[in-house]
């Protein structure tokens, strides 16, 4: 199967013009039907802690629009904005080919530093997907951003059955290396996947470089995007994956007693 990730130079708070360039960018791709298309944290706004401006498409809505259109499943980054005007919540939805809504997840680990948790409010469940495929079945678990720092959101969801960690994020640049560090830390310390997507270009204050990658579970950065606006593949192959498993079970050997339990959807 291929998963790929969708670097974008998002418009700051223009959904209108991020979704007509998301759009040009899947069209002119060469995706092919049953693709996993990853795109970035609050892909339609950018990293606001401004509610999405009035008129804003809907986000699932047009991600289920594309997903129909090219046979793909699209994991988008959007903010949920509730009803009775309380905090927003930092999502994650995932959408299939046929526009239905697999799952959404809600960004557990909020950026305080960016004053993040005063404008949105926790997730407290994680999330892992079935994905089918012709070779078998991937379960894929949506990650968002920040949530990257702390490893024990990533073994319990490795736990609940995850084999990919699909990240969106707005990562500034000055921070890149962690970020690099810490996904080939998450890949081969779960022995799984990691898509890592990130934003490129600008918005107040901020700088993104891009640099979205993907990690194979041995640690190996297999594929790099750099900075420019592209969508970046790579092929997983379900049956060298499970051999990689069996040859080096960690997970199997993991004193799983001495740990907690999560609710996971």
């Amino acid at each position: 199967m291929r998963f790929a990730a969708l670097q974008l130079d998002i418009a700051w708070r223009d959904p209108a013009a991020n979704w007509r360039r998301m759009g040009e960018l899947l069209a002119a791709a060469g995706l092919r039907a049953g693709d996993y298309v990853l795109l970035p944290e609050l892909s339609d706004t950018g990293f606001t802690m401004e509610p999405p401006p009035a008129g804003r498409p809907d986000p699932v809505a047009s991600a289920a629009a594309l997903a129909r259109r090219h046979g793909i499943w699209i994991q988008c980054g959007h903010a949920e904005v509730p009803a009775d005007g309380g905090r927003m919540r930092n999502a994650a939805t995932i959408v299939r080919p046929d526009g239905s809504v697999a799952a959404t997840y809600r960004k557990i680990h909020l950026f305080s530093p960016g004053g993040e948790d005063r404008h949105y409010a926790p997730g407290d469940r994680i999330c892992v997907v079935d994905v089918p495929t012709p070779t078998g079945t991937w379960r894929v678990a949506p990650i968002i951003c920040y949530d990257l720092r702390f490893p024990e959101l990533f073994r319990l969801a490795a736990l609940a059955g995850a084999e990919v960690f699909a990240i969106g994020a707005c990562w500034p640049a000055p921070r890149a290396l962690h970020r690099r560090a810490l996904a080939v830390a998450r890949a081969i310390e779960n022995q799984a996947w990691v898509v890592a997507c990130n934003r490129i270009g600008r918005e107040p204050g901020v700088e993104y470089a891009g640099d979205s990658f993907v990690v194979a579970p041995s640690g190996e950065v297999i594929a790099e995007a750099g900075d420019a606006e592209r969508l970046l593949f790579a092929e997983f192959d379900r049956a060298e994956f499970l051999k990689w498993r069996d040859r080096f079970p960690a997970l199997r050997d993991l004193r799983r007693s001495l740990l907690g339990h999560a609710t996971v959807e």
